[in-house]
């Protein structure tokens, strides 16, 4: 008897050891808390245009365009920071609604070549405070389609089978800017001769000035 409580007495605290180390090792896999956000002025419109050039690269395609901007239009809730209290998020990041940000005067690394960008649906941008802060840029199913044609005709379709975000870094400032490198975006690629087609993801590189369009005076601002 005395042994038989022994053992029993060991296996218990086996078995107490174990669920106290299980749970420590949960609460340690648990991911931090996001930092609280607020994006300010609350209400206010802003635009995104691109400061130099907007590149992605797929295989060994790459487009360069010069002109790129986000901007709201003159109804409609697009490209406006969420009124009080809704531009701050105690745990996480506050998001918006963006028209499609418009690509022109692009050209290719490929002679002969030459290429057109449409974008379409519902975009979205969130903005999250943090060491550095971010931007999340959401790209909807099949928002950007880049068609060349020349010596290749190659359509790539990007978000090709359901919504994709890229996040780069957010800069406070005169203006505000949101940085991506190589950020990467699934695409499909279709075409013949000359096209890219075993590429699955373009490698997104630009630099957006966002500015405030409700008083231009104002800055576009992320804090905690």
């Amino acid at each position: 008897m005395t042994k038989s409580r022994t053992w029993l007495a060991s296996g218990l605290g086996l078995v107490t050891a174990a669920l106290t180390l299980t749970g420590t090792g949960v609460a340690d896999a648990r991911p931090a808390p996001a930092d609280s956000t607020t994006v300010t002025p609350a209400g206010h419109a802003f635009a995104a245009k691109v400061n130099g050039k907007a590149t992605f690269k797929a295989g060994s395609v790459t487009l360069t365009c010069s002109v790129s901007v986000s901007q709201p239009s003159d109804t409609g809730t697009n490209n406006h920071i969420p009124q009080a209290p809704d531009n701050t998020n105690p745990a996480g990041p506050v998001a918006s609604d963006i028209n499609p940000p418009t690509y022109s005067s692009c050209t290719t690394n490929m002679p002969g070549v030459t290429a057109t960008v449409t974008t379409t649906g519902t975009w979205g941008v969130s903005m999250q405070n943090g060491s550095p802060a971010s931007a999340t840029l959401t790209v909807p199913t099949a928002g950007f389609v880049l068609q060349t044609s020349g010596l290749a005709s190659c359509t790539v379709t990007s978000a090709p089978t359901g919504p994709s975000s890229v996040t780069g870094s957010w800069t406070n400032g005169s203006p505000s800017k949101i940085t991506f490198v190589n950020a990467a975006v699934p695409v499909k690629v279709t075409g013949g001769f000359g096209c890219p087609t075993g590429a699955v993801t373009s490698a997104f590189n630009a630099v957006y000035d966002v500015t405030d369009v409700t008083d231009p005076a104002s800055q576009i601002t992320v804090s905690g």
